[in-house]
């Protein structure tokens, strides 16, 4: 195997984004976080401030989701979230475009939201990540906001919500891959639960990976080994 335990949970946005989740759950996710050396914990904007300061003196980011997980918000609302989740400790943030637009091809919609979005991560000298939600759109379409985001440069773009119908698939990372140019990373994200799914998606291409299972994923690695 060509990844240790460490390196492997470098790749994981650790993730809980239900809509239950309490204090205690965040805590949890904090420290198990910390404990395996994961690249982040993903939430929703509300608990940025209590994880940022859960984290406090750990390498671990506190990440922020904007516009979760439908993306059907103007793009004033979703800057506001966003300069929030910034104002409050976020280190990161990944929102969801507007996947209506891109189905409607209004392409210079999607540049404006990006664009926009983008500025406050930049102001702030943080990464964003934008949430295609591939499971809805169809190749030419991904392509096309991939190379959006090779002229306004996101940090990284990324496949899926979760939330959606289905999650990353490992030829939508390389479809990405290839279209976002070489300054912008491709996390993946949605349904990637076993350790196959998670070097399959590395392989791809991603230099991210959201889960909830990253705990699981280490661990097979570990057993495996």
């Amino acid at each position: 195997m060509k990844y240790s335990a460490e390196k492997l949970a470098a790749f994981f946005d650790h993730t809980n984004l239900h809509a239950y989740a309490t204090k205690e759950d965040f805590q949890k996710l904090c420290d198990e976080a910390k404990e395996y050396g994961f690249a982040s914990v993903a939430i929703n904007s509300w608990p940025v401030a209590i994880c940022r300061q859960m984290l406090e003196g750990s390498s671990v980011l506190t990440g922020a989701a904007i516009g979760f997980p439908l993306g059907q918000m103007t793009i004033a609302a979703k800057v506001f979230e966003a300069q929030d989740a910034v104002n409050n400790g976020a280190q990161e943030f990944d929102y969801l475009l507007n996947v209506g637009k891109v189905k409607e091809h209004d392409y210079a919609y999607i540049r404006e939201e990006m664009a926009a979005l983008v500025a406050v991560a930049n102001k702030a000298g943080i990464v964003s990540k934008v949430i295609f939600e591939t499971c809805y759109l169809t190749t030419d379409e991904i392509i096309q906001v991939a190379k959006i985001a090779a002229e306004v440069k996101p940090g990284f773009v990324k496949t899926s919500t979760g939330f959606g119908t289905a999650g990353a698939t490992a030829e939508h990372v390389k479809l990405m891959k290839e279209h976002a140019g070489e300054h912008v990373q491709v996390k993946a994200a949605g349904g990637i639960r076993t350790l196959s799914d998670a070097l399959a998606m590395i392989d791809a291409g991603a230099t991210r990976l959201g889960s909830s299972a990253g705990i699981k994923i280490v661990n097979e690695l570990l057993a495996a080994k």
